[in-house]
Parts: C-alpha cells; sequence; structure tokens
C-alpha cells in the first residue's frame, strides 16, 4: 500500500493501481475532465501507476499543461482520421503550420482534392473515434528503430529530426494503429476529445480547439479578423521552404554541415529587405508623421524601430526614434495587480494626456522637450532634449499600445502609420509538431532579462502568464488595424539562444512551481543543436536578447 496526498486529503491505494482509477474517485470534484496528473512534482499521465507515497496534483483544460495535452491528443486524433478518411497511399504529408486565432491552421498534400465534403468526412470520423473511447497506447523505441519506422510512414521530417537526438530511446504514440510522435503528454483516450470543429480556409483547413478559459466551448473561426496576420504567417512558411529549413531537422542538418553562417545571413538580409520594403512605403505617404509601432513582450519592437529609422533615412527622411516608454507615469503613480504589484501592461500606466499634448504640438512645428523615463529611479526625467519637427522629419513611436487609438486620440489618423511587430516562428519540430509562438518570446525575454535587469528565468517563467494576459487584452486585438506586419522571427535563433537559455533553465529549483515549466523548456531545446553567436551582425534583430546590438536596446 501507498500513502497518497491530495490536498489536504491522505489516504491508502494499492500498489499497482493506476493514476487514472484515482481521478476517476475524485472526478465529480471537478467541473471538466481531469487529463493529467503530477506527482511530486512531476507531470505523468493517466496510466502510470502507484508505486510509493506521494502528493498528487490533478490538471484539467483550465490548467495550461492541460489545455496543451488536450491540444495536442486532439492533433493527433485529427490526423489518424485524416489518414483513415484519405488513405495513407494518397497523402504525401499533413502539417500543422502555424496557430492563428483559436485554432492551428492544416495544409494536407497529396494526390486527393480538400473539399468541404471531405472535411465533414474526416469530421465525422473524428466524432466516431471519440465515441469509441479507443486507448492511446504510449510505447517507447530504440531511436535508431524510429528513425526506420517513420521513413516506412513516409514521415520523412521525424526521420531527419531523430538523426540528431541524444537520447537512446523515443516514446511513440498510437491510436488504433495509426503511429506518431509527438513532444508532450497524451490524454488517456480518445473519448476525452469532445470538442473541436475543422473549417475549411485557404489552402487548408482549421483545427479549432477550446482555450483553457472554456475548456468546453469550440470558439468560431473569424476569418476575416485574421487576415492580415494569416498572410505573415503563411509568408514566413514559404520563407523556411524557401531556405530549405522549415523543421527543426533541417535547421540541425545545416548546422551539422558548417553552413549555418550563410544562413544567417540569407536569413538577415530577408529581414532587412522586408524593413527596407516598409520605410519605402512610408516615405511614399508623405502626411505620415507618425510610425507607431506595436507587439508583444520580446518580439524585438525596439530593434526594428531602430532599423527602420535608418531605412527611412536612407530614403531621405529624417527619422526621431521615441519609446512610449519615456511617458510611464512616475512609478509610485503606477497603476497595481491584486498582489500589490506594479502593472505595466495597462494604458494607465502611461501619462496619455502629456503624450497627446507634446505628439500635437510637434504636429504643429512646435519645439517640444522630450523625456526620458529613470527606470532605476522609477520617474520621468527631462534633460534639455529639444525636438522640432521639419518637412523631411518622422517619429518612429514604439511600445505595446502603439495600435490603440486611445494612446494617440488625438492625432490626425491620416498622421499614422501603424506597423505590428511579432515574433511569428516560421520553424516547427516537425510536421506534426508545432513550436508556439510564445515560446520563442519567452526564451528571449528570458534570456534579455538575465542580461540586463539580473533576474532569473524563474522570475520570467513566474510573471509570464502576466505578460500573456496583458497582450491578450491589449495587443492583440489592435493588431489587423496594422497598415503593414513584420515577423521579427529568425529561423536559427532558438539554435542560439540554447546556449544562453540552458544554464538559466537548469538553475531553476527543482522544488519550485515554475519547474516543470524548465524541464518543458530543457526537453524542447534538446531537439536543437547548439550555435554560437559570432557571426551574427551587430544590428539584428536577436542581439537585442544576447547582447552585442549596435544600438541602444
Amino acid at each position: 500500500m501507498a500513502l497518497v496526498t491530495i490536498g489536504d486529503v491522505t489516504k491508502e491505494y494499492p500498489n499497482g493501481m493506476t493514476y487514472l482509477e484515482i481521478a476517476e474517485e475524485y472526478q465529480p470534484q471537478y467541473e471538466d475532465d481531469i487529463l493529467l496528473v503530477r506527482i511530486n512534482g512531476k507531470l505523468r499521465e493517466l496510466h502510470k501507476k502507484v508505486k510509493f507515497d506521494c502528493r498528487l496534483e490533478f490538471f484539467t483544460g483550465r490548467d495550461q499543461p492541460g489545455i496543451q495535452t488536450y491540444h495536442r491528443s486532439a492533433t493527433f486524433l485529427m490526423l489518424k482520421a485524416f489518414y483513415d478518411v484519405v488513405g495513407a497511399e494518397k497523402i504525401e504529408k499533413v502539417t500543422v503550420d502555424f496557430s492563428l486565432g483559436k485554432g492551428y491552421y492544416i495544409e494536407p498534400h497529396g494526390s486527393f482534392t480538400l473539399t468541404e465534403e471531405l472535411i465533414d468526412r474526416v469530421k465525422v470520423r473524428m466524432h466516431e473515434y471519440v465515441e469509441e473511447k479507443i486507448p492511446i497506447m504510449k510505447r517507447s523505441e530504440n531511436t535508431d528503430d524510429a528513425i526506420e519506422l517513420f521513413h516506412r510512414h513516409r514521415m520523412y521530417d521525424k526521420e531527419r529530426l531523430f538523426r540528431y537526438r541524444r537520447v537512446s530511446r523515443v516514446n511513440i504514440y498510437s491510436i488504433g494503429g495509426f503511429e506518431d510522435y509527438y513532444y508532450g503528454y497524451m490524454v488517456q483516450n480518445t473519448g476525452y476529445i469532445k470538442y473541436f470543429d475543422l473549417v475549411l480556409y485557404d489552402d487548408g483547413f482549421m483545427l479549432m480547439l477550446p482555450q483553457k478559459d472554456n475548456p468546453k466551448e469550440v470558439p468560431t473561426f473569424e476569418a476575416e479578423k485574421k487576415q492580415k496576420l494569416f498572410q505573415v504567417l503563411k509568408e514566413s512558411v514559404k520563407w523556411g521552404e524557401r531556405l530549405n529549413v522549415s523543421h527543426v531537422g533541417e535547421l540541425n542538418e545545416v548546422i551539422a554541415k558548417g553552413d549555418i553562417s550563410r544562413l544567417i545571413l540569407i536569413q538577415e538580409a530577408l529581414q532587412e529587405k522586408k524593413i527596407a520594403e516598409i520605410a519605402e512605403k512610408v516615405t511614399y505617404e508623405r502626411d505620415k508623421k507618425f510610425v507607431m509601432i506595436a507587439g508583444p513582450s520580446s518580439s524585438g519592437k525596439t530593434s526594428f524601430s531602430h532599423r527602420l529609422s535608418i531605412q527611412l533615412k536612407a530614403q531621405g527622411m529624417i527619422p526621431h526614434p521615441i519609446g512610449v516608454d519615456d511617458y510611464f507615469v512616475n512609478r509610485v503613480d503606477s497603476p497595481k495587480n491584486p498582489d500589490g504589484s506594479y502593472n505595466y501592461e495597462v494604458l494607465e500606466c502611461l501619462d496619455v494626456e502629456q503624450f497627446n499634448k507634446d505628439m500635437m504640438a510637434l504636429l504643429a512645428g512646435d519645439t517640444v522637450e522630450m523625456p526620458r523615463y529613470n527606470f532605476k529611479t522609477g520617474t520621468r526625467e527631462y534633460h534639455g532634449d529639444m525636438l522640432k519637427l521639419g518637412r523631411d522629419d518622422i517619429l518612429v513611436i514604439e511600445g505595446i499600445h502603439c495600435l490603440n487609438d486611445r494612446l494617440s486620440y488625438s492625432l490626425p489618423a491620416e498622421s499614422k502609420f501603424r506597423i505590428y511587430v511579432s515574433a511569428l516562428t516560421q520553424l516547427n519540430v516537425d510536421e506534426h509538431n508545432r513550436i508556439p509562438t510564445t515560446d520563442c518570446r519567452l526564451l528571449r525575454r528570458m534570456v534579455r532579462d538575465a542580461r540586463t535587469r539580473g533576474a532569473s528565468a524563474q522570475d520570467t517563467i513566474r510573471m509570464w502568464p502576466t505578460v500573456r494576459h496583458g497582450e491578450e487584452q491589449y495587443i492583440f486585438p489592435f493588431q489587423e488595424s496594422a497598415d503593414m506586419m513584420f515577423n521579427s522571427a529568425t529561423v536559427y535563433e532558438l539554435a542560439v539562444l540554447k546556449q544562453y537559455a540552458e544554464p538559466l533553465l537548469f538553475g531553476i529549483p527543482r522544488d519550485s512551481e515554475e519547474y516543470m515549466e524548465a524541464k518543458r523548456l530543457l526537453k524542447f531545446l534538446d531537439y536543437f543543436l547548439g550555435v554560437n553567436s559570432e557571426t551574427i551582425p551587430n544590428n539584428s534583430i536577436i542581439r537585442e536578447f544576447i547582447g552585442g546590438s549596435c544600438f541602444r536596446v
């Protein structure tokens, strides 16, 4: 017998009993299905068996590990149904390209025609599997055997991925004989995957999935609200294809062959070309005096604003980069969270009135003394930095609220050019395991915060949910209002960030709440061969995070 503690209750359970059986006992206390269990701080699937005294914590779709598991399992179920309906012999590959809104954009390739009728048949088959409650089986395979297995399945991205795996064994999942590999855990059986929808869109379809705020509701896909973002994401996928680096295995091949320096230069050239195109468009519209740049945390807004300024200068303009953060209210006047900490994500942390007063004065041709915010003292200061706009002068303003018209309410709409910047990762682990954009930004911020602010990786992980909540409220709702979007992600950066992030993540105590996320990120980084930063140009956006930038960032 083993003593199992759940909350404040400790009971005896026989050794060999599964955690699923214990979860079924506690399920009536939960509004949503129990999907995973944490055993003495370690995440585990429900089929694991009791072997020793332990403390348990259950996760549902309202928890981040639970909803990630649900999404992963739903993707696996969709692929099983798609291969069964279409026929494996007709399928070249099915790629899970990227997240869009509340779902995943999927693009299948092969000798078949993607139609509404076909998508409906796949959806019906998925619901049939849900009713059948087919067990999702898991087995451990020798890595060499896994390589051969996925070669036979014509899943060549996985075959390539495993060639660079250091571990001797990998976990293979199967549903009714359909085999696949996934980065992360699965639910117990297909009966858990009740909520989803498939929507034909563009050259593929959307797999719509519930979110953790309401894990029983499938969101509606509103294509018209995501058109600009979709085009940028799709362009990023095409970039990866043109570079022959769409997945981690391909990147590792480039590194192993010693061609990474060339790839870095090509990627940086592509970004510079895009920045030049944006500058040309801004210059063409001569009535624009305010370039408003917004984007989520660690998207590289500051480096982008400097590089855009250089391109504007090359076009004959006189740019003046301005950070909205310089208009922070004094720290003592900043809004606070319920726990008493300062909330720097809300618009109210800025002196919106002073910002508008200064911008309107500049637009009228007046001379204005520009502020500088002292982050050490928490006060806005003035040091005689005077500014006056001439005919060719233009302000390049960056900040998380720049696309929100409440920030610049007094400025004429025709005087503003809006740009949305985000790190929209074009690289995926393989054809079925996507890399969330937020993981890339989290690693960027972790490395930068440790270097410039003395913050630990544990601190960054702890505050990340608050940052993400702020983005959902104050940034993402305005992204489609942008005149242009810029993808600041580079195809090589995770192989570089690995060198800086791994020591920080290993420094997180094993008994801390943040260790579970640290362990997930460490496992993720293990897919990559490491790359040093020597050949990265000093104007690269990545330099904003790892150091060595020629800009004041």
